[in-house]
């Protein structure tokens, strides 16, 4: 379910998660426009404040509880959203910002009322089927070498000790995926399905417990793992054998080595956590931010630039996937930058598998801490809401713009260190 995905990721949601109506509630403009502007500790302590004044604000105890559920704050995230549901219990903003928060720490069973008051019935099915402790991990690295780069990268897996399979990797995506034929191979049983529309028609989304999953020398065992099939049963993308999508990827210390062409994993300790900051500074890389919005979406600070001026900022960060643009410029950002876009060559594609048109851009420049490319291709989707997800995302920056360097993900301190060239 690749297929123009790389248009919608970093926009997010079709639908914003915070209406207008809580938007305009008194007394939250200033922590309001914070938030939007991406200077999300300045808006935390903004709402703490309004709270101290009336707590019973219930649009500022769920911004809070989001503004921590983005920087994986947990105790404070769960204050804050709790707080927002005692004062709303069938609020579905505040359910699925705490149901992300208990999936997130692993608390399977506490999140799966949350889905269900959040309207999500088959995650509070799936997430309530799964017994005993999830995602665990045995070994301690693993570097799996990619079998090829374009037009998507794949890497090798096992699914249930069977014979190595082709999966593709893609944060734009939640949990891990498969084809309905590779689910069917490994005896999988759904525990949940729904019908989705996809594309120009409807497909069978179905979401089980995989028993093992095995990448090079790591294995993760009790695995929520998704499959589709169309209405007649058959797959529904033969591009690769399945997808691992970023819940896998956060329970780990994830390096996508683009330039040395593996997937680098290692179990999250305190110590591989030292030696990897250790190494990130010799090669001159930078701390950035690392911010996880909607179950899946990356995001960090980085600047695009055109003959108008320049906007830094949160964007978003994809890593896996297809395109061959570096970067895809959303709303009104490419006109407001001056960024040379080409509207006479319009791109029929898809964005949350609906329709959507996007067109060629060539920014100045797209950088994300010391990495940048000068002139490169990107697209620019007029359509997508800037804020979609409350904050402004001028772009979000792909698997082309990361080719030259390796990029590792801590989420336990919740930064990003891109360096040049091949991982050590």
């Amino acid at each position: 379910m690749l297929r123009g995905a790389a248009v919608l990721a970093g926009a997010a949601a079709t639908a914003p998660l915070l209406g207008g109506a809580a938007r305009a509630l008194a007394g939250s403009g200033d922590a309001d426009a914070l938030f939007k502007a991406g200077k999300f500790e300045q808006a935390g302590r903004a709402y703490e404040e309004i709270l101290k004044k009336d707590p019973t604000n219930l649009h500022a105890a769920r911004r809070r509880g989001y503004v921590g559920l983005l920087a994986n704050q947990f105790s404070d995230a769960e204050k804050y959203l709790k707080m927002a549901i005692e004062l709303a219990p069938d609020d579905k903003d505040a359910n699925y910002f705490l149901a992300d928060c208990y999936i997130r720490q692993d608390k399977f069973s506490l999140s799966a009322p949350r889905w269900k008051a959040a309207g999500e019935e088959a995650y509070a099915k799936w997430f309530a089927a799964v017994r005993g402790e999830p995602y665990q991990i045995h070994g301690d690295l693993a570097r799996v070498p990619f079998q090829q780069m374009d037009p998507i990268p794949l890497v090798e897996a096992s699914v249930n000790g069977g014979p190595p399979k082709r999966f593709t990797f893609y944060t734009g995506a939640p949990s891990m995926s498969m084809r309905a034929s590779v689910a069917k191979e490994a005896g999988l049983s759904p525990v949940a399905s729904q019908s989705i529309e996809y594309e120009n028609g409807v497909i069978w989304a179905y979401y089980g417990i995989l028993d093992s999953f095995k990448l090079g020398g790591i294995e993760l065992r009790n695995v929520p793992v998704g499959w589709s099939s169309t209405e007649s049963g058959e797959d529904v993308d033969t591009d690769s054998d399945g997808l691992i999508g970023t819940w896998v990827f956060y329970h780990l210390l994830t390096t996508f080595d683009y330039a040395g062409r593996s997937l680098i994993l290692r179990r999250r300790t305190p110590e591989t956590a030292s030696k990897v900051r250790a190494a990130a500074t010799r090669a001159g890389a930078e701390p950035l931010p690392l911010w996880l919005a909607r179950e899946q979406y990356l995001h960090s600070r980085g600047s695009i630039a055109g003959v108008a001026g320049s906007g830094t900022g949160v964007v978003g960060v994809n890593f896996g996937g297809r395109g061959e643009m570096a970067a895809v410029v959303f709303g009104d950002t490419a006109e407001q930058l001056g960024i040379r876009s080409d509207y006479g060559r319009p791109i029929g594609t898809f964005a949350h598998s609906h329709p959507a048109v996007t067109y060629p851009c060539y920014p100045k420049e797209i950088r994300l801490g010391g990495a940048a490319a000068k002139e490169i291709y990107c697209e620019t989707h007029p359509q997508a809401e800037r804020a979609s997800l409350g904050f402004d995302v001028r772009a979000a920056f792909f698997h082309c713009f990361f080719k030259p360097y390796n990029i590792t993900l801590d989420f336990t301190d919740m930064n990003l260190y891109i360096a040049d060239g091949k991982a050590t």
